[in-house]
């Protein structure tokens, strides 16, 4: 056998192994349930809206009153989209057992982030400082860190 095809087979070989390691990996990475990656995409969708906004709010040199009355127009638009993706119980994902055990408490949780992201969303339509945003988005920070210290399991 020569030397070419020795080299070609083992990068042959290697580039199998590679691609074969990389299939796997995506599989596992992905999401059990529709409904697990529908509301883990649309959270981290949000969480990347409170990171721009987040930014600002750091920095306030930084405000730009367009694009945080986008974002704040996002999270109020979107409020209401993954709260639907909680109906199956075997879909749990990141989502502790007191999502179904204490689904009163849970559903309440909800409204509380939609009235957060409304009431921002209304600051951040007549913005031209953070001042006028600041307590707001504290809400809907809050709002999300009370859910997820009683519904999110630890990753």
């Amino acid at each position: 056998m020569s030397l070419f095809n020795r080299t070609c087979g083992v990068k042959s070989a290697v580039t199998m192994a590679l691609i074969s390691a990389a299939v796997g990996l995506s599989a596992c990475s992905q999401s059990a349930s529709p409904d697990i990656k529908a509301r883990e995409d649309i959270m981290k969708s949000w969480g990347d809206a409170m990171g721009v906004m987040g930014d600002m709010v750091k920095a306030p040199d930084t405000f730009d009153a367009a694009v945080f009355k986008e974002q704040a127009a996002f999270l109020a638009d979107s409020a209401d989209s993954p709260w639907t993706h909680f109906q199956d119980e075997s879909a749990k994902g990141g989502a502790m057992d007191s999502v179904w055990s204490d689904a009163d408490g849970f559903s309440s949780e909800a409204d509380k982030f939609k009235q957060a992201t409304d009431a921002l969303n209304q600051a951040a339509q007549g913005a031209s400082s953070v001042e006028d945003v600041q307590p707001a988005f504290a809400e809907v920070g809050a709002s999300c860190k009370s859910c997820h210290t009683e519904y999110r399991a630890e990753s």
